[in-house]
């Protein structure tokens, strides 16, 4: 009877390791398919634009996004954006180590933390996962951050980055936000309304450009400041 228990148990662990081994399977196979398709089919919809819809904290339910090309952008939003939330996004693998380890030292001092992630890390979240703190949350960023480094171009990345980031009440994407705050297309925003809208980018649904704080003019400064030192590469 013990030995039939034990033969039993073997089995079914056997069979529980399988059924893991497969779903771990799926899930690679079809992230990566998810990934590769995203470099070339721009992403209609993101989960936060849904969640947004029947968040209480935002007044407008409807969703604002019109897309422009990587192409198409002023020069002057790419840059600020490079600027504004990660200086060394064109020189690093999706993770800016020395900010992560900063980041670490702060926090086990009880500093105010500075956020840490990248472009490529906000990518993966705006697009592929859902807004939280979670360690579960954090791995799968980790993951398809690493993802869309191998799959996708730096300029692939800064484009969808920009066209699928909140920048307002029920606005997404820098076409959307330049149309709404300046009257104008993101190909022609100069590079004081750039720097005025990335400022804004950590808490969008508290700042805006249409009515800057004097802590938003002072970003919009420091942003404008590291600008000129920011490169595009040459295509």
């Amino acid at each position: 009877m013990t030995a039939k228990r034990k033969s039993t148990s073997k089995f079914n662990k056997k069979r529980v390791f399988k059924i893991i081994g497969k779903i771990c399977l799926w899930f690679f196979g079809i992230s990566i398919v998810w990934v590769l398709a995203f470099r070339f089919i721009n992403p209609p919809i993101t989960l936060l634009m849904v969640l947004r819809k029947f968040d209480a904290d935002t007044k407008s339910k409807s969703i604002s996004k019109e897309w422009i090309s990587y192409e198409d952008m002023a020069k002057s939003i790419k840059i600020a954006a490079v600027a504004g939330e990660d200086e060394k996004f064109f020189n690093h693998f999706g993770f800016d180590i020395d900010a992560i380890e900063q980041a670490s030292k702060d926090n086990a001092q009880g500093k105010r933390i500075k956020g840490a992630s990248t472009i490529t890390q906000q990518t993966a979240k705006n697009v592929f996962l859902w807004p939280g703190r979670s360690w579960v949350r954090k791995g799968f960023e980790a993951y398809f951050t690493l993802l869309i480094e191998l799959l996708w171009s730096k300029e692939r990345i800064l484009e969808v980055y920009l066209n699928v980031i909140e920048m307002g009440d029920g606005i997404y994407g820098a076409e959307a936000a330049s149309q709404k705050y300046f009257k104008k297309s993101a190909s022609k925003i100069t590079r004081s309304e750039a720097a005025l809208l990335v400022a804004c980018f950590p808490n969008p649904i508290r700042w805006t450009p249409k009515k800057p704080t004097s802590y938003i003019y002072r970003k919009q400064s420091i942003i404008l400041r590291k600008m000129r030192t920011v490169k595009l590469p040459k295509q």
